[in-house]
């Protein structure tokens, strides 16, 4: 700790992002990243963008993605914002959006960047428990509160929430800001976005990092009533006005526009996300109902830690959040069904060790 740190470095948990670890023969299973390859049409939208215009600064309204985006959600562009990775969208949100005097309420099982961005900008928040089965129950949101904000599904315990109940929030508390975090919801909800004609407070926000396969190009978005996406663009216009560059707009554009590859990488995730968790509950293990990119997974008889250090031994990385509801958890992304047969075969070598060591 430094002498010249400011008071709110001093203070600052900062968030601590999944592994990237270098390992010959690696199976990564814990960053939730996308086991296919973009779209062959983000390729080539990059590499026309890569030319002589790179001199110059990209459009800052990146009108062209917005307008793409929506036309794809059935919007119109003034609806549509969009950011450095879905990460950056929500900061801005929470400054422009979720600081009120009364807190701000997430589940107390959730992404834990929240309670970061609450710590960073300074922002009152009271974290509402997750039922015992590890769900959102909209009802406990119907309390005094500045703003809500919450994944859909939550992460990192993969649950969901019909629109029914997100759109029975939005009639209960219509007076406060509502964001729903997307950036799993492909794999297997409906999106908010049908809710935004009816409801002003209501801001979703997805990623393409996840569904379209684009973690390493860092684009996010959020889609909502005009007045909020313009208070996002004035928080944003005055830290950078430039913030996504012209590869990256070019190729989360062809993304968009590419929606049959899109859905058929989205089909092949969630038929491996159920054949994986089929595997895993013969081998004993809880596996939490998913509609992401990942399970949530116990083994009443392993500790979570040595088994995620035994995976690891053998070239198989999987994410501990060492949380205190979920500290006997593991989180394991989606891979291809190669992948998830190299995991679970693994699993057995690993049980089948300790059970003839017993």
């Amino acid at each position: 700790m430094s002498r010249f740190w400011s008071d709110t470095v001093k203070a600052l948990q900062p968030y601590v992002p999944g592994e990237q670890p270098r390992i010959s023969g690696l199976i990564k299973l814990n960053t939730n990243e996308n086991p296919y390859p973009p779209s062959p049409a983000v390729h080539a939208a990059i590499a026309a963008a890569n030319d002589a215009a790179l001199r110059l600064y990209p459009d800052p309204q990146a009108s062209a993605l917005r307008e793409g985006i929506a036309r794809y959600y059935g919007l119109a562009s003034e609806q549509v914002f969009v950011g450095n990775g879905s990460d950056e969208v929500l900061g801005l949100a929470f400054v422009a959006l979720l600081k009120h005097e009364e807190p701000l309420l997430f589940p107390d099982v959730s992404y834990s960047f929240y309670s970061v961005y609450c710590g960073l900008y300074g922002i009152a928040y009271r974290s509402v428990a997750l039922t015992a089965d590890f769900r959102i129950a909209v009802d406990d949101y119907r309390q005094p509160c500045g703003a809500i904000i919450f994944p859909n599904p939550n992460a990192p315990t993969g649950c969901l929430l019909s629109l029914a109940e997100i759109e029975a929030l939005l009639q209960a508390q219509p007076d406060v800001p509502v964001v729903i975090d997307e950036a799993y919801i492909d794999f297997g909800g409906d999106s908010a976005v049908a809710l935004i004609e009816c409801y002003p407070n209501l801001l979703v926000v997805q990623t393409l990092s996840k569904s379209r396969s684009l973690a390493g190009l860092r684009v996010g978005l959020a889609l909502g009533h005009p007045q909020l996406i313009e208070a996002l663009e004035r928080v944003k216009n005055s830290f950078n006005s430039y913030v996504l560059d012209r590869p990256a707009q070019a190729g989360a554009l062809a993304a968009f526009e590419d929606d049959a590859y899109f859905r058929q990488c989205r089909d092949a995730v969630i038929n491996s996300r159920e054949r994986l968790s089929a595997g895993l509950r013969e081998r004993g293990f809880t596996v939490l109902p998913s509609a992401a990119n990942f399970v949530l997974v116990t083994h009443p008889q392993y500790d979570a830690v040595w088994l995620a250090a035994r995976l690891r031994e053998r070239a198989i990385v999987v994410r501990h959040l060492a949380q205190p509801r979920i500290a006997q958890y593991l989180r394991i992304s989606i891979g291809t069904d190669a992948e998830c047969d190299a995991l679970l075969q693994t699993l057995d070598a690993i049980l089948n060790l300790l059970g003839a060591n017993t």
